[in-house]
This record gives structure tokens, C-alpha cells and sequence, in this order.
């Protein structure tokens, strides 16, 4: 452990003064360590294709979605992916209507 001498408890425990990171409960943080040592050993796979998981951020979702079907307390998961991809479609018919497509 690192040495927080003269940092208030309440900042120590994380009850004050958090930084809007996202506050999880103390067994979605031991899914997620369990999660990462079998990363680390190379035994954790993924859902979908069981492919080895090396990712440090994919071992980290697995171990909240892990603990969300246990029934911990993890915010919901964020929709990246959707998001981006509609950002993309629609700047690239942006660009399809503005390269000189003539209309009829």
C-alpha cells in the first residue's frame, strides 16, 4: 500500500471528495481483480468467441459484467460503440453529398 499520510480518511475511503469517477462496490472490485489475475495467467476468454483475452480493459469489463449478474452494485454499461458508429455514417453522407453528386 501506498503511504497517504496527512489525507483525511474520509478522501482516503472515498467517501468525499471523488473525483466523478465512477463509484463501484467493493465486490464488483474483487470480480474485476479475479478477472485480471486470470488475464494475467491466460486463462480468461472471452463470452462470445472464446478467443484468449489480452486486453486490459476488455479483463476489466468482463469482471463488472461478471459482477452484475452476480447482483453488485455496477453503473450500466455505456453504449460506445453505437454512438461512434452513427457519428461515422453520418459524416461520411456529409461527405457523399458534398463531393459533387448531382441531384435529378
Amino acid at each position: 500500500m501506498t503511504d497517504l499520510q496527512g489525507v483525511p480518511d474520509t478522501v482516503r475511503a472515498g467517501e468525499e471528495g471523488h473525483n466523478g469517477m465512477a463509484r463501484y462496490s467493493e465486490a464488483s472490485g474483487k470480480s474485476v481483480e479475479r478477472a485480471m489475475r486470470r488475464r494475467k495467467k491466460g486463462t480468461l476468454r472471452s463470452g462470445g468467441s472464446g478467443k484468449k483475452v489480452t486486453s486490459r480493459q476488455q479483463a476489466i469489463a468482463i469482471g463488472l459484467s461478471e459482477a452484475r449478474e452476480k447482483g453488485a452494485r455496477v453503473p450500466a454499461p455505456t453504449s460506445r460503440g453505437r454512438r461512434g458508429s452513427a457519428r461515422r455514417t453520418s459524416s461520411a453522407a456529409k461527405r457523399r453529398s458534398s463531393v459533387g453528386h448531382k441531384k435529378k
